[in-house]
């Protein structure tokens, strides 16, 4: 049976780390502060950002929320994002996607600041992950790999397969596992590679991104792999049917009735895989952790004779 990877208690390690961090900027009178924008009222999204912001309110920082409505004009979205790029006292700027249609999300995310683009995505950010030098790491790749390293995982001369392309996960992550401080092998398997099986039954590492739930099987992994689930899938969850005897399916916050489920089928997969995170609480709380840890290093690079770390 797998080694489960407890992603909940090394976010919560990361955290400290952040808080701690946090403290010391206030000393000096810096407050490490995030702006949050979102556009409409995508369920999902809401869940999302008020997860970021209760994190930030618990490791000492701050969160400017800032709601549009869903038909904001695209204009009036890169008017705010300028004048935050502007604001000395913001040192972070998240813009939560996806976005409504008429917007585009590449115009967006070019329009932030670099220096406080914590989520990694700008084109520069991503030309400084390729390159190798110092910059904002994507939160999900970054926490991925905290993952490996805290669960004692080796990387070097290990075969990966990342199921999924990605400009957020499958992509920066591949390039991240390639580095020499990592040095696994990498493949990356998308629509485009007919059977999967065949590439994933070679994984020592094994990363499923593609957010197909249960795609990955017990038959597509290799014993003793360690195998990372980033799915995140919100499934419905129907109502039993007269007489059956269930219980009725519990509802979330928008009274509509789903679980979560990775891109793993988590029961079959963890009987034969080595190690194994789970949904939720593997990858998730990870990613706002290093979120928590990208605002610091924009902070303290913000601040005179502050060091940026990453």
């Amino acid at each position: 049976m797998a080694v489960v990877i407890d992603g909940r208690e090394t976010a919560r390690k990361k955290r400290e780390e952040a808080a701690l961090r946090a403290a010391a900027l206030k000393k000096r009178g810096i407050l490490p502060r995030l702006a949050v924008i979102l556009v409409g009222e995508d369920p999902a999204s809401l869940s999302y950002v008020a997860g970021k912001e209760k994190a930030l309110a618990g490791a000492g920082m701050e969160s400017r929320d800032i709601r549009l409505p869903a038909d904001t004009p695209e204009e009036e979205l890169l008017s705010l994002i300028a004048g935050l790029n502007a604001d000395p006292s913001v040192h972070g700027i998240l813009v939560q996607l996806p976005l409504p249609g008429h917007i585009g999300e590449d115009r967006i995310i070019t329009a932030i600041d670099p220096a406080k683009d914590v989520d990694g995505f700008h084109p520069v950010s991503a030309g400084n992950l390729v390159l190798g030098r110092p910059g904002f790491l994507p939160c999900t790749p970054r926490g991925i790999l905290v993952l490996l390293e805290e669960a004692g995982i080796p990387t070097r001369g290990a075969h990966a397969v990342i199921v999924g392309r990605s400009a957020i996960v499958g992509r920066p992550l591949a390039i991240l596992l390639a580095r020499r401080d990592i040095n696994a092998t990498v493949t990356v398997c998308h629509t485009g590679s007919g059977e999967l099986g065949r590439y994933t039954r070679q994984a020592d590492i094994l990363i499923a991104a593609a957010g197909k739930p249960g795609l990955i099987t017990a038959d597509m992994v290799k014993e003793g792999a360690a195998v990372i689930d980033v799915g995140v899938n919100r499934t419905p969850v129907f109502p039993p049917g007269p007489g059956n005897g269930a219980p009725p399916a519990p509802e979330n916050a928008a009274g509509k009735s789903y679980r979560l489920r990775g891109d793993v089928d988590y029961e079959g997969v963890a009987k034969k895989a080595g190690w194994i995170t789970p949904v939720p609480g593997g990858v998730g709380p990870m990613t706002i952790a290093m979120l928590l840890l990208n605002l610091i290093q924009a902070a303290e690079a913000a601040v005179p004779g502050g060091a940026a770390k990453a």
